[in-house]
């Protein structure tokens, strides 16, 4: 069975910094792109960045203050997050491409969210 467990989130205010951490677990064989997205109330999901095969991408509203970075051996994902707004206050949600021990295709997993709140 495999999971991602997301931790790191809080109540920071404006121009502060959070680290998340999103860490897969389970009979895992092989991890291709991972990504983290957020959702705002009354908003829909969406990308805030991902890395894959070592290449990086961003959403244009976090370029500059977010960084996107993964510890392989550790199957553990990161997303430190600078320079904080309140239009960054959202459920972050960790996101992979996981091939398990007992499947020959990649799956999507997704994490249960951790919050981040920014205060003015």
């Amino acid at each position: 069975q495999v999971q991602l467990v997301e931790s790191g989130g809080g109540l920071v205010q404006a121009g502060g910094s959070l680290r998340l951490s999103c860490v897969a677990s389970g009979t895992i064989l092989s991890i291709n792109h991972m990504g983290w997205y957020r959702q705002a109330p009354g908003k829909q999901r969406e990308l805030v960045a991902v890395t894959s095969g070592g290449s990086t991408n961003y959403a244009d509203s976090v370029k500059g203050r977010f960084t996107i970075s993964r510890d392989n051996a550790k199957n553990t994902m990161y997303l430190q997050m600078n320079s904080l707004e309140p239009e960054d206050t959202a459920v972050y949600y960790c996101n992979a491409l996981i091939r398990a021990s007992d499947s020959i295709l990649y799956k999507a997993y997704w994490g249960q969210g951790t919050q981040v709140t920014v205060s003015s």
